[in-house]
């Protein structure tokens, strides 16, 4: 049966990608050169292993590792067999993934043991009960070294060996019996309370956003994908291997950011497409060495998640040679994406606001009226009061009111893009949507008369540090871990490289003395780095209303 019509799941969305373009690379990761049909042969073995290693439809599989072909491979094979996608971010710590494994109850990890001079294993320690074996899709599979438990490690070709045993139609039938309504992932994100929460997200969902994203940049099989977004993140995984696969264009994964290295691959694999946060680009513009490497096939920029300098858009156009550069707003709770600027927007427009809603979504700028708040009353709770008041009326009893344009207020969501809910969590799916299925974001923003939107604030503090979300109560209790701290605060302070950057104001406990460079040193033994607090100040007090809640606007606004 021909797969030409639209796919409504991504395993459907990889099978046309390999009846589509035949003969079109799918990935370049090294040595190694796949077209569309040997990708999708490499994902059914790949499935076929995973049905040997009896996960079934629905259950949770993880990968924690660095993009790569392997990363790619196992994220569609899991998909394939009816799996939900579970992504770890590659900077966190042991505890860390060790949370997020248990609270969604994987059953098998991918992971590396030798990322950088990581071996994620070794931090794991010993995994979650739930967890009947890990992968090493690169690395030792040492089982003796400590914290490993003999028998549940396995090497990726030892993996993919045991799906020989499975029928090539088993496959193939649990592919075509994945609904579109089914959990194709469970992206986990924190909230005001620090507590990270999984994001159900479906396929049809995903398959339509995307396909609409990929249209408004013009994304096509001619295109060559340097995705340095990492897979863990909704933008690398669904706008940059998803966009692939809907598209013919080729992935083409880079593990690490830095200057030289993109600017080589770009003039080596002739891409054209080369997302990211504004950092990446601007950093290639200053690069001293820039005229040395052969940018001139770079056509496609997808950039945001921090302010866009009008002056770096103009100069992405006459220094460089894009012709197609696009920003957009979009949260992991609406399946990454909400708003895009169109390739003809003008450099104020893309610098300045996220562009307009993407088809068949609603997004408004409202004010929440129940007796308790309107616009005002919203946008001081996000930008006077610096987000630090957390309580919110109960959704149930509020109504939604588009605010005027030009005037702030909260940023709410609606449509098929909108997740399914959050995993085990009830209440918090309550408190983020409401019964008229608008999702309530938590950022201030401003529409303008054409519709174009605008960041202003975040209600929930969180801030964003070289394109990944940072939320500063998540940090401060990890903070308060510290023996010698009392009491701590985190903001977010401008950077020009990396958007913002963490900074911590803390109390230490009587007694004690902190000294910050230690604090901070101590935090990056216990946490990513994009979260580790840039500065420490040690304070006496912190400033508070008057029901004894941290001023945290007043401690933005402190010099530094």
């Amino acid at each position: 049966m021909s797969l030409s019509a639209a796919p409504a799941t991504i395993p459907q969305a990889l099978a046309r990608a390999g009846e589509r373009f035949p003969h079109h690379e799918a990935l370049v990761d090294g040595d190694v050169r796949l077209t569309f049909p040997e990708f999708a042969a490499a994902v059914d073995g790949a499935a076929r292993a995973l049905i040997a290693s009896g996960i079934e439809p629905g259950d949770r599989v993880a990968i924690w590792a660095q993009n790569m072909g392997e990363w790619a491979i196992a994220a569609f094979g899991i998909h394939a067999v009816g799996g939900v996608l579970v992504p770890l971010n590659t900077r966190f710590k042991g505890s860390e993934a060790q949370h997020i494994l248990a609270a969604s109850g994987a059953r098998l990890l991918f992971t590396v043991t030798d990322f950088l001079g990581a071996d994620y294993v070794a931090m794991l320690g010993e995994p979650p009960e739930a967890l009947t074996e890990i992968v090493v899709l690169r690395g030792p599979t040492d089982d003796g070294a400590p914290g490993r438990r003999a028998g549940r490690l396995v090497g990726w070709a030892d993996f993919l060996a045991r799906g020989a045993a499975v029928d090539p139609a088993v496959s193939v039938a649990r592919a075509a019996a994945v609904g579109p309504d089914d959990l194709c992932d469970l992206l986990f994100t924190s909230g005001t309370t620090g507590a990270p929460k999984g994001a159900m997200l479906r396929h049809e969902a995903t398959v339509r956003a995307y396909t609409a994203w990929t249209d408004v940049i013009g994304l096509g099989a001619a295109d060559r994908y340097l995705i340095v977004n990492p897979f863990f993140h909704a933008f690398g995984l669904k706008a940059g291997l998803l966009a692939c696969v809907l598209t013919g264009a080729t992935i083409i994964p880079h593990p690490v950011f830095d200057v030289p290295s993109v600017m080589r691959r770009v003039a080596e694999e002739g891409v054209t497409m080369l997302p990211g946060p504004p950092a990446i680009y601007q950093t290639i513009l200053d690069h001293p060495d820039l005229s040395a490497y052969d940018l001139s096939t770079l056509r496609l920029a997808v950039t945001g998640a921090a302010a866009v300098p009008v002056e770096m858009i103009r100069r992405m156009r006459s220094e460089l040679t894009f012709q197609t550069i696009v920003t957009g707003y979009g949260l992991t709770e609406s399946t990454g994406i909400a708003t895009m600027c169109r390739h003809d927007d003008d450099p104020e427009t893309i610098a300045t606001t996220a562009g307009r809603a993407i088809p068949d979504v609603e997004v408004i700028v409202a004010a929440v009226t129940a007796g308790v708040a309107g616009v005002a009353g919203v946008a001081a709770a996000g930008a006077g009061a610096g987000g630090a008041d957390d309580s919110r009326p109960d959704l149930a009893l509020q109504t939604v009111v588009e605010a005027r344009r030009g005037e702030p207020g909260e940023v709410l969501v609606r449509g098929y893009n909108v997740m399914a809910g959050f995993w085990g969590n009830d209440a918090a799916t309550v408190e983020a949507i409401d019964a008229e299925g608008w999702l309530h974001t938590g950022d201030i923003g401003i529409m303008d008369p054409a519709g174009n939107l605008r960041i202003t604030d975040r209600m929930k503090d969180m801030f964003i540090c070289g394109g990944f979300n940072a939320y500063p109560a998540e940090i401060e209790g990890m903070i308060m871990r510290h023996p010698a701290v009392s009491q701590v605060a985190v903001v977010g302070m401008p950077d020009h490289r990396l958007g913002e950057v963490a900074r911590a104001f803390v109390i230490p406990r009587p007694g004690e003395r902190i000294e910050p460079a230690e604090l901070i040193a101590w935090c990056r033994e216990q946490m990513a780095n994009y979260k580790v607090p840039r500065t420490v100040e040690i304070v006496d007090a912190f400033p508070l209303n008057a029901s004894g809640k941290v001023l945290k606007y007043q401690l933005r606004d402190r010099p530094y």
